[in-house]
């Protein structure tokens, strides 16, 4: 959701050399090993679900 954050997950991404197809809010995949999991794991364990759903409120009523 932050910037820096998106920036340090695609650095990682690219950095496992698996195909990078990421949209705004999705990781486009057709198996499951197309998928570095230890990476996808660390980024949904970095933020408190408190936190994420504080951030995706804000961002919803930014749009409005």
């Amino acid at each position: 959701m932050e910037e820096e954050d998106r920036e340090r997950f695609e650095m990682a991404y690219r950095a496992t050399g698996k195909r990078y197809d990421l949209g705004k809010s999705c990781v486009r995949f057709r198996r499951l090993d197309d998928l570095p999991l230890e990476l996808i794991g660390e980024a949904i364990a970095s933020m408190e679900v408190s936190d994420f759903v504080q951030a995706v409120e804000r961002i919803r009523s930014a749009e409005r």
